[in-house]
């Protein structure tokens, strides 16, 4: 299991108001001046967003716009290779642009019609509770900004080439949009940090890093491998499992570097049921059942 928080630079703000991204040690930005004021400033953007509100709209940089260009040239090649039928034509529907960065509001004007979900800014870390339970409603909180220009095809937190890239073309489809919004039902209903931790850990094995057999092919549909331009490269030689909720929501599992252990699904109806089945079915007590039954199994 992981702390949501590893996966964000944390932001604060100042008695004086002032807001700070604070960044790694070995972030690629780290050691950047313009970088990290331009970090700070969309972080704060974001944390004077109101609630039912239009999103910020950030006047992106042309390096910025370039970085969005270089990876969506990059990654194109790698998603006709490698990802699920059900994404691409996703993608297809969805439509993004691919030579500028969309705003948040335009993400909501092309996703909505499709299956009912918005985007909302965030600035970094969205408690954990608090962002699950939002796709609840159809809400995905994004983050804005975009990784370091001196390595467009690396960033060490999610930015808004993977929340947009990978995440919003997987929402474009109405069967991965139904396994988000039921995951977010679970963590709704667990009244238990614990539940929603384990609510957290399948959707991190699933939708994020989430694999399928379509015959004897396995394609990836998690958003993290499909906005990763390393790991899109890699998964197929990791160690591949059959689906296997308790083993996702307790294998222990590192953050900062690709993931050995991969779920597959059989096939997509079969993702479809058993992913949907287990989300829509969960409560705090779905852990010690699942011990049970792999118990006397």
């Amino acid at each position: 299991m992981f702390e949501e928080a590893q996966l964000y630079s944390p932001v604060t703000t100042g008695e004086d108001g002032t807001v700070t991204v604070h960044l790694s040690a070995d972030h690629p930005g780290r050691n950047d001046p313009a970088y990290r004021e331009r970090r700070n400033a969309i972080a704060a953007q974001a944390l004077t967003w109101t609630a039912g509100t239009n999103p910020p709209v950030i006047d992106y940089l042309e390096s910025e716009q370039e970085v969005w260009r270089t990876v969506q040239r990059e990654l194109a090649i790698k998603h006709e290779k490698y990802a699920c039928r059900a994404f691409r034509d996703a993608a297809h529907r969805l439509n993004l642009p691919k030579d500028r960065i969309p705003q948040l509001s335009e993400v909501t004007v092309a996703l909505q019609p499709l299956t009912g979900f918005r985007y909302v800014p965030a600035a970094g870390i969205v408690p954990v509770k608090e962002f699950y339970g939002a796709l609840a409603d159809r809400e995905f909180h994004s983050t804005q900004y975009i990784r370091h220009a001196s390595a467009p095809l690396y960033t060490p937190e999610p930015d808004l080439i993977h929340e947009v890239i990978g995440h919003a073309n997987l929402l474009a489809d109405p069967q991965f949009a139904e396994i988000n919004r039921l995951a977010g039902e679970a963590a709704r209903r667990s009244e238990t940090d614990a539940g929603v931790q384990f609510v957290a850990d399948v959707f991190w094995f699933t939708i994020e890093f989430g694999v399928v057999y379509e015959g004897d092919e396995l394609r990836a549909y998690g958003a993290g491998i499909l906005s990763s331009y390393g790991e899109i490269e890699e998964f197929r030689s990791m160690t591949i499992r059959p689906l296997d909720f308790h083993a996702m929501g307790t294998i222990d599992y590192d953050i900062t570097h690709y993931q050995d252990t991969l779920f597959a699904a059989p096939s997509m109806e079969g993702l479809v049921q058993e992913v949907c089945g287990f989300f829509a079915g969960f409560d705090d007590d779905t852990p010690a059942r699942l011990v049970a039954h792999a118990g006397t199994a």
